[in-house]
């Protein structure tokens, strides 16, 4: 019997099969530096021609990541799709003058990442796609999310997808080899949530029961933790902190300009022309004009894509050193700052802590204690993070604690789950 799992992730996407004979195998996908095994959720746009007869060509996953990068400076890219399933505030998208809605936009992702979806499904007896226990965005919207994440998989051909909690998938991973009743804790960082799953799983007849006991999360992950680092070290050289001068005042420069920052994509929307006009404008009374002017060329280089992965690469080395050096060069901008682990652990603290709190909020929900929990079972890209890593070691020791394919065991457990839905061992 064969089962899909899907994985849409806010950073990285992934899907698995479970077999005829019950192995799973991962998909990969080609990129210019070889197969990869993750996707990543990301979108590029570009037109040929002119309106209204042009016509607008989309990739998805690495070769979006390609074109964005390739200078031609000719295209929209577009990423965290997932991050506004939840938001009433975003209905649509104009690109090259075509109307995208969330579900839209989704859909043609899932068309990029399936592209042979006819022959993923043949002969399936389910497909499992994960959602997250709490989207993310301030008071999203859940039922809206639900119906959008469902109705955008429908579009794209893949039919009535069940959805389910992404950290339950990781448990299925993780309990495939189980020998015994196991009670275990799952915590799934991702880009945008952080989700935790209490399961207890059972043994007998040969056969593995899980019951799921609570689930819990919190809408922050590692995207936060880049945004902190942001805010701290790059954006004092783009103008944060400065003042500009309005008749006989010294007025700082406005939030909002800065608080684009927060999500790299939405540093295009101070690429509008009022907005440029108004930078210009304080860039003219500043009193750092030179961190403004480079701020104006940031925006209008469309450099944010690249400073994210520059930041990104920086979160990763201080997971395995003390200390490292962000050095960002490209198109002239340089930007750079010595960064150690005690301050970025310094800057992430009150995300830690409302972590910290999701889980423990979970474990109350199912009635447990810490010391009811047999094993904690981690996913997902910043799991690897020390400083997350200890929040768990803290509570649960060293020798609770286990750790998956940080990008992989979501998708894979989801199969595995979509299987035994199919045979009538998991509700």
């Amino acid at each position: 019997m064969r089962a899909v799992g899907i994985d849409f992730g806010t950073t990285n996407s992934a899907v698995a099969v479970v077999e005829e004979d019950g192995t799973v195998r991962s998909l990969s996908w080609p990129s210019a530096s070889g197969d990869v095994g993750v996707f990543r959720t990301a979108l590029a746009f570009w037109s040929e021609g002119r309106a209204p007869r042009a016509v607008v060509h989309t990739a998805g996953g690495p070769q979006a990541l390609e074109h964005a990068l390739s200078g031609s400076g000719n295209g929209r890219f577009v990423q965290s799709i997932k991050t506004y399933l939840g938001s009433r505030a975003f209905t649509e998208t104009r690109l090259y003058g075509k109307r995208f809605t969330i579900e839209d936009l989704v859909a043609t992702f899932l068309g990029h990442l399936a592209p042979e979806r006819d022959a993923l499904l043949a002969g399936t007896a389910g497909v499992v796609a994960g959602r997250p226990v709490v989207f993310a965005g301030d008071n999203p919207d859940e039922g809206l999310a639900v119906g959008r994440l469902g109705a955008a998989f429908a579009q794209a051909g893949f039919g009535a997808v069940d959805l389910a909690y992404e950290p339950l998938g990781a448990a299925y991973w993780y309990a495939r080899n189980l020998d015994r009743d196991q009670t275990v804790l799952v915590a799934d960082f991702g880009g945008g949530t952080s989700d935790f799953s209490v399961i207890r799983f059972r043994r007998g007849d040969g056969r593995q029961g899980a019951e799921a006991l609570a689930h819990g999360g919190v809408g922050l992950a590692g995207d936060t933790f880049d945004y902190r680092l942001i805010d701290r070290y790059v954006a004092p050289q783009l103008g944060k902190g400065s003042h500009y001068r309005s008749f006989d005042k010294l007025l700082p420069i406005p939030a909002y300009i800065h608080a684009a920052f927060s999500q790299w994509h939405q540093l295009s929307w101070l690429k509008a022309p009022a907005t440029m006009a108004e930078l210009r404008k304080l860039r003219a009374a500043s009193d750092d004009p030179d961190a403004i002017e480079r701020l104006i060329d940031f925006v209008d280089l469309d450099l944010g894509f690249e400073l994210y992965q520059a930041i990104s690469a920086v979160k990763i080395r201080l997971s395995e050193a003390e200390a490292t050096r962000l050095d960002f060069d490209s198109s002239g901008i340089r930007l750079s700052a010595d960064v150690t682990r005690a301050e970025f652990e310094r800057l992430i603290a009150p995300d830690l802590a409302r972590m910290g709190e999701a889980a423990d909020d979970t474990l109350r929900r199912a009635g447990l204690a810490h010391g009811d929990i047999d094993a904690v079972f981690t996913t997902g890209g910043t799991s690897q993070v020390p400083a997350v890593r200890r929040l768990f070691v803290d509570r649960f020791g060293e020798g609770r604690l286990h750790a998956a394919h940080p990008l992989q065991s979501v998708a894979s457990g989801l199969a595995l789950y979509a299987a035994d839905r199919a045979l009538g061992r998991a509700a």
